[in-house]
């Protein structure tokens, strides 16, 4: 029920109900006060009227018989009559029923009735007299007094009386057809009013459901338009309005897709952040980001004090910031633009862009050439200085002149390799070198590399072993000639940092689906502190004692680009006085 009237179906009829039930109340009682009127006054003119017609029988008849047949015959029975002298004595009367001597005596008492012989007037009243049918009984009776004239002379009065029972009987039934009327108007009126607001509402309750469909994302939802009217009008507006949200959030969507796309895509992190520096959005480099941050600073600020700053100020001043410095090791370059809701900030973006690789490069190409001067310098100037000796003819003996010739021989050949193995390593670190890889016998292979050392570790009084505990059929997927180059590099290392009566162990084996390769000698050994740049470029832990040995400063750090470049990894491990040890791991299989 609380339903029905909270809705608009039950509003709206009881709305109807209230509007019908007080026009009705106001006409249901103006009508019964205008049939009680008129009722009274039709008896009240009709017995002026028989008041009148008595008067006119009387003067015009000679003997009263005749005038009491006349009188009779226009009396109907309700209605009774007292024909009275100038006196007050009663001459006739014209009664029918009981309580006829109370009747009289009662009205020939009435004071406000005697004023007709007084005012020479009709006086009218009412009066409750005794009844004509029951004992101990009074009736409402309409009393007219007129007065009676013969030649102009006041000749006595006539009093007639009606009993009002009658006019009140017929006001009640008048009353109760009205009633009954006004009951059969109001239930109708509820029928229909409910019909119409039920037929109103309908259209809304279906606009009800597609605006509960349309928020629950079902736009193909349709309100049927059968009307013509406003209802209709706004079924048709509530299509459309579907459609163009259907449409516009289908663009919204896209638009918002592209947008991740786009940030998921960017290599640069890029952070959202609210006006209150809580972080809204971000994308996949940012949120890595700002998990290392957490961990390294914990979870107080998800971003360090600097960028709190720059963001501080972006917000503040409503101004991009853009400034490049080191968080934690990394370079950035952090660009924070503020973000606008109409003319008011509503927070600010942040873009960080990762420099530390350019920053590394950069280091790498001031070191590569300083590293390459550097090494380019002592043999330039040897080659100057022994060709300006033998042009000027400083040398005196052929020996002399053949030791100068075979010097600029061997720093001619130092430059040249300098420069072989320069290129060599921008080709592998740029990807430009091709791995022809094949099925590869290892034992045969390990045991040719280490037999082509034999002599020159008798040279050096340099004892050389080779061992090897992998199956005599195993085979690897590998570029021959580039790991060769790789075990020639490690080798030849070994043998020229070993000093005589010392010993370089070539070690291969299986683990799983690897293969490992070890060179390991008995010479100097590298400190700790230096074992992580062995692989970098020019690195050289003794530069003053391998110049001399015809080394570059290149070799390792080829052979690892050349080892991971077969999805491998080296390594080394030495102790000062006890010797160094370097190994590669390769995968048997095609990578």
């Amino acid at each position: 029920m609380n339903r029905i009237w909270h809705s608009v179906v039950g509003k709206l009829w009881a709305t109807i109900l209230l509007l019908v039930s007080f026009v009705l109340f106001i006409v249901t009682v103006l009508l019964l006060e205008f049939l009680g009127n008129f009722q009274g006054t039709q008896a009240e003119n009709a017995l002026r009227q028989q008041a009148v017609t008595i008067s006119k029988i009387i003067d015009q008849h000679d003997t009263p018989a005749m005038s009491r047949l006349v009188i009779d015959d226009l009396l109907d029975e309700d209605t009774n009559a007292l024909i009275v002298d100038p006196d007050g004595n009663v001459l006739e009367t014209f009664h029918e029923g009981k309580s006829r001597k109370e009747i009289r005596d009662l009205l020939m008492a009435d004071k406000d009735l005697g004023e007709v012989f007084k005012v020479d007037e009709p006086v009218m009243k009412e009066l409750n007299l005794p009844s004509k049918t029951e004992d101990d009984k009074l009736e409402p009776y309409s009393i007219l007094a007129a007065p009676l004239h013969s030649h102009d002379q006041l000749n006595g009065a006539v009093f007639v009386y009606q009993s009002m029972e009658a006019v009140h009987n017929t006001i009640k039934q008048t009353t109760y057809i009205v009633l009954l009327s006004a009951f059969i108007a109001f239930v109708l009126t509820t029928v229909f009013a409910f019909f119409l607001s039920s037929r109103i509402t309908s259209p809304l309750r279906k606009l009800k459901e597609a605006a509960l469909s349309l928020a629950e994302g079902r736009y193909e939802k349709q309100v049927p338009s059968m009307q013509h009217d406003e209802i209709g009008e706004l079924a048709l507006a509530f299509n459309k309005m579907g459609r163009q949200v259907k449409h516009n959030l289908e663009v919204i969507s896209q638009e918002k897709e592209q947008l991740q796309n786009i940030l998921t895509s960017m290599t640069d992190a890029v952070i959202t952040f609210n006006q209150d520096k809580s972080i809204l959005l971000t994308n996949p480099p940012a949120e890595r980001l700002l998990q290392k941050w957490s961990y390294i600073h914990g979870g107080d600020t998800p971003v360090p004090a600097e960028v709190n700053l720059m963001l501080n100020h972006a917000i503040t001043f409503s101004q991009e910031v853009e400034e490049e410095f080191s968080l934690d090791g990394q370079f950035f370059d952090i660009t924070i633009s503020p973000l606008y809701s109409g003319s008011k900030i509503r927070g600010a973006i942040a873009v960080f862009r990762d420099m530390t690789e350019q920053h590394r490069l950069e280091k790498l190409r001031t070191d590569f050439l300083a590293n390459i001067s550097h090494e380019l310098r002592t043999p330039i100037s040897m080659l100057v200085g022994y060709s300006e000796a033998l042009s000027d003819g400083i040398v005196d003996s052929e020996e002399e002149r053949e030791e100068m010739m075979k010097i600029i021989r061997d720093e001619a050949m130092r430059m040249g390799r300098l420069v072989n193995d320069t290129l060599d390593l921008t080709r592998l670190e740029s990807g430009h070198m091709r791995l022809y890889k094949e099925w590869v016998d290892l034992l045969p292979m390990a045991g040719r590399i280490a037999s082509k050392f034999q002599q020159k570790a008798k040279d050096a009084e340099v004892e050389l072993f080779l061992n090897t505990g992998i199956e005599p059929d195993l085979q690897i997927f590998l570029d021959e000639d580039r790991i060769e180059q790789v075990l020639t590099n490690l080798i030849d290392n070994a043998l020229r940092h070993t000093p005589s009566g010392g010993g370089v162990t070539i070690s291969v084996g299986r683990t799983g689906d690897w293969v490992e390769f070890a060179v390991a000698d008995t010479g100097s050994g590298i400190p700790e502190e230096d074992l992580q740049y062995v692989f970098e470029r020019f690195y050289k832990a003794d530069k003053a004692r391998t110049r001399g040995k015809g080394g570059t400063g290149l070799g390792l750090a080829i052979a690892k680009n050349i080892v991971e470049s077969h999805g491998g990894m080296i390594s080394a491990a030495s102790k000062v006085g006890e010797g160094t040890r370097m190994s590669f791991r390769l995968p048997l299989g095609e990578e």
